[in-house]
């Protein structure tokens, strides 16, 4: 158990845990292995009622923000009111901050991301105190970060994933980069959109690839053999406009209408549920088609070692929000599953069309199905990709060997950690601390 106050990393985070995040979730079991001590912020709650089993080995403790502003509000007014009392300069630079950017966005969640950060500072931060504090992605974590690192001192950097860089207005995102520290972020697309946007001075951007515990994956041997029909075919997403469920469900379609027989999985959630069922029955495709829900890893294993094929059908959604890399097709390829999706973002980082898997052009039905067909039915082609794709995965994308680049870059980056300690009444102290 941690010592109390203890220095420590101290991470902000949307939600903690979620079924979804477990890049997250794995990245954190692995840099306390590495013995950085760490100490969570989550700014809500979790939204699924189970977890996946490496959350239970993390030995970080988590503090909850108040999520919302009405509710809470008289206590996120103590706290930054005694913090502002006490240090009024610092608050109202930071105040200023926010305004500014509300002038910008006209988004009252800024005001509510300086309040948090107001709360954390005044109310958690004493408990924990932090050598330095790194959000997991550019938006709302990132904009608590910067205003807590304004009000105490404290250092901040922050990761970068998908939605978050592309659906952020670029004004924000960069002033957030050129106070920020550093910035991670997981792909080389991302890397290179970020130095673009940053200007100067620029900011050290490193690309760490999440990957995957290759050690939870193990090829299923059978899958190499010839398949036959029904095809078992599996999707594996969140049901969102950038997952382009849609072009799946009609290149099924095409797939039915030429006689081909396929038993189709869908797993996951989101807001689209309504949007994506009603596609599939308007499309009559209940008979081969069934959607689980949200599940646990231990059941998506399963459902990988039965899979003839996985397919994705990853678009740029209107808003601008796109995928990173999914950690689905790292897993499928693991598993000896090939895989057919787009060339939309980081993806050609990970799937060479041809070699280790087939990629065809985004919101194509069409050409869609004749890739699938083509996986499932092209022997030759399956016994050449199935090795060379799990081969890629476990030569570049094992991620206890990729988390040695995020210790390097927390290491090399803060290399005189400061230890900050802010007492009750909100004034802060510092002190050398030892690096991690």
């Amino acid at each position: 158990m941690k010592a109390l106050h203890q220095p420590c990393l101290g991470m902000i985070l949307k939600g903690y845990p979620r079924i979804s995040e477990t890049f997250i979730s794995n990245e954190i079991l692995l840099l306390e292995k590495m013995g950085f001590a760490i100490h969570l912020f989550s700014m809500r709650r979790p939204r699924e009622n189970f977890t996946h089993q490496s959350v239970a080995q993390i030995q970080a403790g988590v503090d909850y923000l108040p999520e919302t502003l009405l509710r809470p509000l008289p206590r996120l007014i103590y706290h930054n009111g005694l913090l502002a009392a006490r240090r009024p300069a610092v608050y109202a630079l930071a105040l200023k901050k926010a305004l500014q950017r509300f002038r910008r966005t006209r988004k009252t969640a800024t005001l509510k991301h300086l309040f948090q950060a107001g709360y954390l500072v005044r109310r958690l931060l004493p408990a924990h105190p932090s050598l330095h504090l790194h959000a997991h992605f550019a938006h709302s974590p990132s904009s608590v970060a910067m205003f807590a690192s304004l009000l105490s001192g404290v250092p901040f950097s922050f990761t970068a994933h998908a939605k978050d860089i592309y659906t952020s207005d670029p004004r924000q995102l960069r002033e957030k980069m050129a106070l920020a520290k550093f910035v991670v972020t997981c792909t080389e697309y991302n890397r290179r959109y970020l130095n673009k946007l940053c200007g100067d001075p620029p900011r050290p951007i490193y690309r760490v690839y999440h990957g995957i515990d290759t050690q939870l994956f193990s090829q299923n041997l059978d899958i190499a053999a010839k398949v036959t029909q029904p095809y078992r075919i599996l999707t594996v997403a969140r049901l969102t406009a950038k997952k382009g469920l849609p072009t799946v469900y009609r290149a099924l379609k095409i797939l039915q209408d030429t006689g081909v027989a396929f038993e189709h999985t869908l797993i996951g959630d989101g807001e689209d549920r309504r949007k994506i069922l009603a596609v599939i029955n308007d499309l009559d495709l209940g008979a081969c088609t069934r959607w689980l829900g949200a599940q646990p890893h231990e059941v998506v294993l399963e459902h990988y070692k039965r899979a003839h094929l996985f397919v994705l059908g990853c678009e740029v959604a209107p808003n601008g929000d796109r995928d990173g890399i999914p950690n689905v097709l790292f897993e499928s390829m693991a598993m000896g599953v090939p895989v057919v999706a787009t060339p939309v973002s980081a993806i050609p980082e990970l799937v060479d069309t041809g070699k280790t898997g087939l990629l065809v052009e985004p919101a194509a039905p069409e050409k869609m199905a004749q890739a699938m067909l083509r996986l499932l039915t092209d022997d030759g082609l399956r016994a050449r990709i199935i090795p060379a794709a799990r081969q890629q995965v476990m030569r570049n994308f094992d991620n206890k060997t990729l988390i040695d680049g995020l210790a390097t870059a927390y290491r090399k980056e803060i290399k005189a950690f400061r230890h900050v300690t802010v007492n009750g009444a909100g004034s802060a102290q510092s002190r050398q601390g030892q690096p991690l």
